[in-house]
């Protein structure tokens, strides 16, 4: 298993398709769901969008088909199944099945019950809408760990890394000899502005 998994994540023995695919799988959820052109949904924001969306078209076509006398539209009676779920689950997803289908169908007084599914979904996206930025990580993430491994061990980045850290070490012994000698400045200035009353 963990021979595998280094596989996938260094790109190598016939695992490169896998590979390929979670990445392309991470870059292009982060697309629709992250920041990029999908607005910053998030997986919750997104589905209740898509639902109220639907549900709107449904309830829509249902109170138009009504007037115009034609057939209703075609919405499959769904029915979740017992053997999988516990009995409170079934007995929420049945609700939920028989409301959605009392909307879609437009039966009467389903206008109420369409204004309270519709605020419920308008609520979960608005909810899930401030889960903050903690997909971005998790792709981002995923992208580095999918990416940087094998770039590392392909073109034999030790050499670059130390260079890295040497020139980081320098830097930082500027930085720490600059932001001393400020100090003392300033510490100088404040002690002769101190003693002239």
């Amino acid at each position: 298993m963990a021979i595998a998994v280094v596989d996938v994540v260094l790109w190598r023995r016939g695992r490169a398709e896998v590979s390929a695919l979670a990445l392309a799988a991470t870059v292009s959820s982060w697309i629709l769901l992250g920041a990029g052109a999908g607005g910053g949904y998030t997986a919750v924001s997104l589905s209740s969008n898509v639902l109220l969306l639907l549900l709107t078209v449904l309830f829509a076509w249902s109170k138009a088909a009504r007037l115009l006398n034609r057939p209703l539209p075609p919405v499959p009676d769904l029915q979740p199944a017992v053997d999988g779920f516990t009995s409170l689950l079934h007995s929420g997803l049945t609700d939920f099945s028989a409301a959605f289908r009392r909307v879609a169908l437009g039966d009467p007084d389903s206008g109420g019950l369409f204004c309270r599914v519709a605020l419920c979904l308008a609520a979960a996206s608005l909810l899930g809408g401030l889960a903050g930025d903690l997909p971005t990580f998790c792709y981002a993430g995923a992208v580095v760990a999918l990416t940087v491994p094998a770039l590392y061990q392909r073109c034999s980045m030790e050499r670059y890394a130390r260079l890295a850290c040497l020139n980081l070490y320098r830097y930082e012994l500027v930085y720490q000899s600059f932001s001393l000698r400020c100090y003392l400045s300033a510490r100088d200035y404040l002690i002769e502005l101190l003693k002239e009353p």
